[in-house]
């Protein structure tokens, strides 16, 4: 079944009334869609964030045959990542930590939309489940006090919105970046900006967080290393992220980032 959010919804009132009723079904909208169980986030995407599988995948962690031979033999049973762990691919720590890297990042456009739409998601399929599974419910609470703090991260880094959609431009430097950034995952953002491609096209080529990739890049501005936007700039043309490289180091993953969201659930 299918309910139409009403016209001047939004997203906030949409999803309080979902988590009182207990819902379980998808949330459908521009900048993605956050797919709930019993009224708590089980999954989401958008179209701008890597997926579960393009991460393990681009960062060398899982072949592209483990993971197509998960998808379709646990897919039609909604159990796709649970397979990975039966079959020994990946540890259970390994799945929680990187589903839920890929649930806040994605919950995260959906909540706060690129181009700064405040439109709600227009969709409500009541009773439709991710082909993934669930792995680790997290609460509706949870996920907006996350992306509350997301936006504080991005502000008091480098207040400028236009560089989270335009081409990453490096900056002609006299003398190399410091080293410790040139090690960072700064600097893999770094390495990657080729003057075309946008934050998140970047986090697609290295199969990691989108948004540790927009607040690398506004970090990467207010250092001096990357251009900011004139400002008036017209943003580009949307564009999906771009093909995940062969491989990246081991260390691409936002380990910490991943640690301290575990934590944090844990102690709810």
């Amino acid at each position: 079944m299918t309910a139409v959010v009403t016209g001047g919804a939004v997203v906030t009132a949409t999803l309080d009334r979902l988590v009182r009723e207990r819902a379980t079904g998808a949330l459908h909208g521009r900048a993605g869609a956050l797919y709930l169980a019993d009224g708590a986030l089980v999954h989401a995407e958008s179209p701008v964030v890597p997926d579960v599988g393009w991460r393990l995948t681009a960062s060398g962690r899982l072949s592209r045959e483990s993971w197509e031979e998960a998808v379709a033999e646990g897919g039609p049973d909604h159990r796709a990542g649970s397979l990975l762990v039966e079959r020994g691919r990946l540890s259970r720590g390994e799945l929680e930590l990187c589903h839920l890297s890929a649930l806040f990042d994605a919950a995260y456009f959906v909540l706060s939309p690129l181009d700064g739409s405040q439109r709600a998601p227009d969709r409500f399929l009541r009773g439709a489940r991710h082909w993934f599974g669930p792995v680790r419910p997290v609460s509706v609470a949870a996920v907006r006090r996350e992306v509350r703090r997301r936006r504080g991260l991005l502000e008091r880094a480098w207040p400028c919105p236009a560089l989270d959609v335009s081409p990453v431009v490096p900056v002609p430097v006299p003398v190399p970046a410091p080293r410790a950034v040139r090690r960072s995952p700064s600097g893999a953002v770094l390495a990657a900006a080729d003057g075309v491609r946008t934050p998140t096209q970047i986090a697609g080529a290295l199969g990691r967080s989108a948004f540790a990739t927009l607040l690398d890049v506004r970090r990467l501005a207010a250092a001096g290393l990357v251009r900011t936007p004139a400002p008036g700039t017209p943003p580009p043309r949307r564009a999906r992220p771009a093909a995940p490289a062969a491989k990246v180091p081991a260390d691409a993953p936002e380990i910490f980032l991943l640690q301290r969201i575990r934590d944090a659930l844990e102690a709810l």
